[in-house]
């Protein structure tokens, strides 16, 4: 039962489904287009327009064991190794052996991959790999080309309904606490406008990653914790939000640069770049058994290592070797961003360095994408399915949103042919009777992600999350107070992600802090040992009566 809501005005109007789908990423459109399969109604609801969340922006590829000697079980193995030892195995069982013929299925919807001259699917390898097998599309346009295969079949199914443009706020449950749908907010276009409410008998959200709560990040703008704060504020559990990917190769812009930063994919290492300091010394060497192909998490800390050593702000990665054919044809998307900055990886090494990419934590879900409140599901970047552990190896993103949106889609489809997926009523007397959140002004959003890039990014220590803690419980309390005095900020679009932004930071610096050991992408300057005895575990994070998150670990 939802017992907080953020402050908004009454839904003025009203729309209705069979299941409401928040999100238009591979994880989302795909629930979607295989829900209509089953014959039930499906409305998507996406932030901006439909192909402009985090699947869009995906270079590398998706892994799956389709190679020649490949098998789901090395790719298992990979994944083990990457997640550092708090994997849920059945459930990365799940993905490597589903895998390959969910590609399949995205292949025969539309999506074209590269192939060879024999018409084979071309494959690749990235960190964490031992084998070749991860697939891409208009060399490093992966993403690009699956969100527009999925959206062309989307957008030709009349049985969905699509709201672009709209914020989702907060859940909405019958009675007996299950989902049964969400309010929102449409920002002035299309035939809906404002603040509304749709009902549906099942929700899922898919909407994706929270980078933005960083101040440098590979995540759109729109990428700002909506799900897990909606899910928080419902009553749901998240799980290991403290396991935030710093990709180890961003372009580095200048001190200075904040926001969405562009991605140098780590196929481009896959392929044989090399990570290079100032001097030209291949500083991963000796490092790793897969030096610059370690997992990320290793990776992204030699980099930041190297940084620190030689008080540099960037590394370098250097492809020039390569050749311009190769540049021109195999990457011709991270050539185009890097020529519009200035710089030429044909000619000269491209400049680096770490930033917040990928969520490996999330709501936490079961292997069919439940989650703890009935009828509430959540896949994709957005869930904590198990699969990635303390850190996400590369490629699995888009194959986690493939897989188990599936597997939502197929929960609800027999559901609803036993009969157990009925209309449900909104409980009104309880929305009301919940607390509302109050909002924190709109430039509380840049004060956020300063404190957690300075004290919990990539670096973390008790002393330095104990700042940015005290710091967003002063944001927090500024709101409450102006909120008392009857000066609150207005609900609108930029205070509601204001809002997002804390609850979720809040939620992560509280898991990071319990959690003292250094583990995947999680690094305590006071705490450098992984500790198995103590934390070969779970954090589990909900919302607590007075509105702040409290993590408890899961039991051994």
């Amino acid at each position: 039962m939802s017992t907080h809501r953020l402050t908004a005005p009454a839904p003025g109007w009203t729309a209705a489904t069979d299941v409401v789908v928040v999100g238009s990423g591979v994880a989302g459109l795909t629930v979607a287009l295989n829900v209509r399969k089953a014959g039930l109604r499906a409305m998507v609801v996406t932030k901006a327009v439909l192909d402009e969340g985090s699947t869009r922006w995906a270079q590398g590829g998706v892994a799956a064991a389709l190679g020649e000697g490949d098998t789901p079980e090395q790719h298992l193995d990979d994944t083990l190794v990457a997640g550092a030892g708090v994997c849920d195995e059945e459930a990365v069982r799940t993905l490597v052996t589903e895998g390959p013929d969910a590609v399949r299925r995205l292949i025969a919807t539309g999506a074209l991959f590269d192939r060879g001259e024999d018409g084979e699917v071309l494959l690749t390898r990235e960190g964490g790999h031992h084998r070749r097998r991860i697939v891409h599309a208009g060399g490093d346009a992966t993403g690009a080309e699956i969100s527009r295969a999925l959206v062309a079949a989307v957008r030709t199914d009349p049985g969905i309904e699509l709201i672009e443009h709209a914020l989702v706020l907060d859940l909405l449950t019958d009675a007996a606490g299950h989902a049964a749908g969400l309010t929102l907010h449409v920002m002035g276009e299309g035939q809906r406008d404002g603040v509304g409410a749709v009902r549906a008998r099942a929700v899922v959200l898919a909407t994706g990653g929270m980078g933005q709560v960083f101040s440098a990040t590979t995540n759109p703008a729109v990428s700002t914790g909506d799900g897990v704060a909606l899910a928080l504020r419902a009553g749901a559990a998240v799980t290991d939000l403290e396991f935030v990917q710093f990709h180890p190769t961003v372009l580095w812009l200048g001190p200075e640069a904040e926001g969405q930063q562009p991605l140098v994919s780590e196929a481009v290492r896959g392929e044989g770049a090399h990570l290079v300091d100032a001097d030209g010394v291949r500083f991963m060497v000796g490092q790793h058994e897969l030096a610059e192909l370690a997992p990320r998490d290793i990776v992204a800390k030699a980099i930041t290592r190297r940084m620190q050593e030689q008080g540099a702000e960037h590394m370098f990665l250097d492809g020039r070797h390569f050749g311009a054919e190769m540049w021109e044809h195999r990457f011709p998307t991270i050539l185009a961003f890097c020529r519009a900055n200035g710089i030429d990886p044909v000619t000269e090494p491209i400049p680096i360095a770490p930033a917040a990419h990928f969520a490996s934590g999330g709501v936490r879900t079961d292997r069919h994408g439940r989650t703890s409140v009935p009828g509430l599901y959540a896949c994709g970047e957005v869930a904590c399915t198990g699969v990635h552990g303390a850190n996400r190896l590369a490629s699995n993103s888009l194959l986690e949103g493939l897989v188990f949106a599936e597997r939502i889609a197929a929960d609800l489809a027999g559901l609803d042919a036993a009969g157990d997926l009925p209309e449900r009523a909104v409980d009104v007397a309880a929305a009301r009777a919940a607390q509302p959140v109050p909002l924190p002004p709109s430039e509380a959003r840049a004060e956020i992600q300063r404190l957690m890039s300075r004290g919990a990014g990539i670096l973390r220590s008790a002393a330095s999350m104990a700042d940015t803690a005290a710091g967003l419980a002063l944001l927090a309390e500024q709101a409450r107070s102006h909120m008392a005095e009857e000066k609150p900020a207005d609900p609108r679009v930029e205070t509601w992600e204001a809002a997002n932004l804390l609850l979720v930071a809040t939620a992560l610096v509280t898991a990071a802090a319990q959690r003292e050991e250094t583990r995947g992408c999680h690094w305590r300057e006071d705490f450098p040992e992984r500790d198995d005895a103590h934390w070969r575990r779970h954090l589990i994070t909900t919302l607590a009566a007075t509105g702040g998150p409290v993590s408890t670990p899961e039991e051994q």
